[in-house]
């Protein structure tokens, strides 16, 4: 009797599991990740950019390369979509892809932030 209950617990325990890996699952399939080329220029730009991008509906996780300009967005497929992440980053104020940087922000950006605020002629 000992042993038909512990291999009935050790069944259960079994299938629990499983469905507990397969919610998981599904819930990692919520999340995409893409990646945007920008306008940035400095450290100021990628802190304004990631703060700002934390904020946005749908976002789980924000880093911005500065060596390559390359914001990686990590984020819910079913609460955002790409489109709508490079809107709200032009809405800060820089390009995101093809999406080029709203004119209204970009004016409010300090001249290092701006393109090519950071070349400097010999």
């Amino acid at each position: 009797m000992m042993m038909k209950t512990m291999k009935i617990l050790l069944i259960t325990f079994i299938l629990q599991m499983g469905f507990i890996a397969n919610s998981q699952e599904e819930k990692d399939d919520k999340f995409k990740e893409i990646e945007i080329k920008t306008s940035a220029q400095c450290e100021m730009c990628k802190e304004r950019i990631e703060k700002n991008m934390a904020f946005e509906k749908g976002v789980k996780d924000v880093v911005l390369d500065l060596e390559t300009k390359v914001l990686t967005i990590k984020y819910r497929s079913d609460k955002t979509d790409p489109g709508k992440l490079k809107k709200a980053v032009s809405k800060i104020g820089y390009d995101a892809d093809d999406v080029a940087a709203d004119p209204k922000a970009y004016e409010k950006l300090p001249d290092c932030c701006k393109k090519g605020g950071h070349d400097h002629e010999h």
